[in-house]
């Protein structure tokens, strides 16, 4: 008997067969236009649609496109749109669901303004709907610049917020995109960033399988990503933007993904002048087709034409290259002026709208991390003096992080401080000090206002100016990447005067899009709140949460260490030693910490099959009961340790999370799944297998081990044997 359910397509009314047989129908005439158009094309012309701008083929209909867009965290250097917070934000908000509905937003923009610029006939770079973001990278050390547009150091939170951007940005037609998402870079890439072009990763097979590919997977077989782009270094010698192993072996035999890959903008072009794996750019160019690569950001495909005339490729190697390309162009309805597509008409009307805005300021205020609280916070909106001090309270720049459009409507934390405060209270704010300069005056008069202020909010940190990418962070020294992770020592010198004999209350809020070192901020402060990078609404979302109007949820997706000295060196990509995963001591703050307004309690933990044999889910339950007076979303995260831990296998691994909101004085019980995969460790030659012996799993508020026990952790665990 066929499948009865009602679904709407296009406007019809149809059972689920009908909708099947329909998408069945639809994809296989898709599939074949794209065989007949490159049928059509001449070699110049195939060639000239392998590059990311393509030139129109006016004769069969098919206008002029530049594959290159960014969306990062909303529709980027293309004019006026919503900026939402950095990705490392949104990995501290530890909200898949909230991800989803604000990429949801950037994919509604975008269409809209693609839309427009169709019009004007605007065909340039950053006008289409092939965004190459997002970037699960593994935010492995806190030093590397570029770490801000990553979801955090765990592959499962990564991947898990990654597949929801991807979900949001792709939309949910069967066969339609919204728009292309790409899933960057794949792979064993996260710096240093001065030697990106030339450097040569060879991962131990287990970190390979263990932390750097998972993300990537994840995407390609749970979000169905379109795109895929290869990272500029070589891994096992071979460069990620033409090596067999990881584009075909991995990524289309084993993963089964069947979009586009796309070069890293010039990675082509260093295969012979930087890797010098090729004789020439025509052998390069060859190397990167013959190995999977679609699409190249960059010139390199021009030789092409000399790789055929060489026999290095054939022109069913182009023909194979062109037909994922030509695919994506028709699942988003562009390729030529007969496309449709159900997105098409999505108006201007949602450019930067208040609906946006408001998910904007959602984000933000999930994505924020209270470090510290010695009551200070939440301040009593009734105050009678404050003090605003440091550059970063009206420096919009401070909020953008990398990759950001233009909003018409930023909101400084000084405008959010403002707006939630009494009419009667008196509210001062003075520069105080420069971001990466001494202040030349001797004489500052903030210092003494400063510390008459019954609360004294004190915004330090670091903007994209000091981290980011090799280009773009202009006052780096280390092309965008950073020696370590304390702040200018003229900073921590202010702080250390405001402080000092000051018995008002201090607090002090960072930005940044990596680790700080908090160890001397927390001890002269009286709160500490770690902003990141927060978007357009950020200045009113810090004023929800200072105020007490919205409660702190947001938790560290990365690691907080003491000191980088103890790390392992920055180019070495052995995981031993980094992330919570692999590190035993210098944490200062655990992954997956932050504080809230209230107590929340475990207790109960307990497996409810306890004879699993591995073959099954494990169903873990837990109660959680808030014993503060206010309403908060708490953050509880599932960690396993499995036999061997610390050793052979990671000292935990985050398996699951939720985020669940109790009112004052409420219990919830919650239950949780592992699923079998994940009860799997691998050994040391890539493989995955599950081991005999006693499992521990932890339901926490942060990474268990010896810090999360001298900082409180609210935890419950429970063990089970397989």
């Amino acid at each position: 008997m066929k499948n009865k359910l009602i679904l709407t397509l296009f406007g019809f009314t149809l059972c689920a067969s009908a909708v099947a047989d329909d998408i069945a129908a639809l994809e296989s005439e898709m599939k074949q236009k794209a065989i007949d158009v490159i049928s059509q094309m001449t070699v110049e012309e195939k060639i000239s649609q392998l590059m990311n701008y393509t030139p129109g083929v006016e004769r069969l209909g098919i206008k002029p496109y530049d594959w290159w867009s960014e969306a990062l965290h909303g529709v980027a250097r293309n004019g006026r749109a919503t900026v939402f917070p950095q990705p490392i934000g949104l990995g501290a908000s530890f909200d898949p669901e909230m991800v989803q509905r604000m990429a949801d937003a950037i994919a509604s923009e975008g269409r809209a303004k693609f839309n427009v610029a169709q019009s004007l006939g605007n065909y340039s770079i950053y006008a289409g709907l092939t965004y190459w973001s997002p970037n699960v990278n593994i935010f492995r050390d806190p030093r590397w610049g570029r770490g801000m547009e990553t979801f955090g150091e765990d592959p499962y939170l990564s991947g898990i917020v990654g597949g929801a951007f991807v979900k949001g940005l792709q939309g949910d037609h069967p066969f339609y995109l919204k728009a292309a998402a790409c899933a960057k870079h794949y792979a064993v890439h996260s710096g240093p960033e001065k030697d990106r072009h030339y450097f040569d990763v060879i991962p131990t097979k287990k970190d390979l399988y263990e932390t750097y590919l998972p993300a990537f997977k994840m995407l390609v077989r749970d979000a169905k990503v379109e795109a895929i782009m290869g990272a500029y270094n070589r891994v096992f010698g071979e460069s990620a933007s033409g090596s067999p192993f990881l584009l075909n072996d991995i990524l289309r035999c084993d993963w089964g993904f069947e979009g586009h890959v796309v070069s890293d903008c010039g990675a082509v072009t260093d295969i012979f002048t930087e890797h010098k794996i090729a004789g020439s750019h025509a052998e390069a160019a060859a190397i990167s087709i013959k190995s999977g690569l679609n699409l190249e950001c960059g010139g390199s495909f021009h030789h092409l034409k000399d790789a055929l005339a060489q026999q290095l490729v054939t022109e069913e190697d182009l023909d194979k290259a062109l037909y994922p390309l030509m695919m994506t162009r028709l699942k988003l309805g562009i390729l030529t002026e007969d496309d449709k597509s159900p997105y098409s008409d999505i108006p201007t009307s949602v450019i930067a709208s208040d609906e946006h805005a408001a998910i904007a300021r959602e984000a933000a205020q999930k994505s924020m991390v209270l470090l510290k609280n010695d009551n200070a916070l939440p301040i009593n909106k009734e105050i009678k003096n404050m003090y605003v001090i440091g550059p970063h309270a009206t420096d919009v720049f401070s909020m953008m992080g990398n990759y950001f459009g233009v909003s018409n409507r930023y909101s400084t934390y000084l405008q959010g401080i403002a707006d939630k405060v009494s009419d009667g209270t008196s509210i001062n704010y003075k520069l105080g000090f420069l971001t990466y300069q001494p202040s030349i005056n001797s004489m500052d008069w903030a210092l003494g206002e400063a510390r008459s202020a019954e609360v004294c909010v004190v915004f330090m940190g670091i903007s994209g100016a000091l981290e980011g990418e090799e280009g773009d962070a202009i006052a780096s020294p280390h092309r965008g990447d950073k020696e370590d992770i304390r702040l200018p020592e003229h900073q921590m010198d202010f702080l250390r005067k405001v402080t000092h004999n000051n018995r008002n209350k201090v607090v002090t809020v960072v930005t940044g899009g990596s680790p700080i070192d908090m160890k001397e901020i927390t001890e002269l402060s009286d709160a500490v709140v770690m902003a990141w990078y927060p978007g357009q609404e950020g200045g009113y979302a810090l004023g929800d949460l200072l105020f007490g109007d919205v409660n702190f949820s947001g938790r560290l997706p990365v690691t907080f260490p003491l000191s980088v000295e103890a790390l392992p060196a920055f180019d070495d990509y052995t995981m031993q030693g980094r992330t919570y995963k692999y590190m035993n001591d210098n944490i200062m703050f655990p992954f997956g910490y932050g504080l809230t307004y209230c107590g929340v309690a475990y207790s109960d933990a307990k497996i409810l099959n306890p004879k699993n044999k591995g073959k099954k889910q494990v169903q873990v339950q837990v109660t959680l009961t808030n014993n503060g007076d206010k309403a908060v979303d708490e953050v509880a995260q599932l960690y396993l340790s499995a036999p061997g831990a610390g050793v052979s296998t990671p000292i935990s691994s985050l398996v699951n999370f939720k985020r669940i909101s109790l009112a004052p004085g409420e219990s919830k019980t919650v239950d949780f799944t592992i699923e079998p995969d994940q009860l799997k460790m691998y050994t040391e030659d890539g493989s995955p297998k599950l081991n005999k012996g006693e499992y521990t799993v932890t339901v926490s508020g942060a990474a268990p081990g010896k810090r999360s026990e001298e900082l409180n952790v609210a935890s419950s665990s429970v063990k089970f044997r397989i």
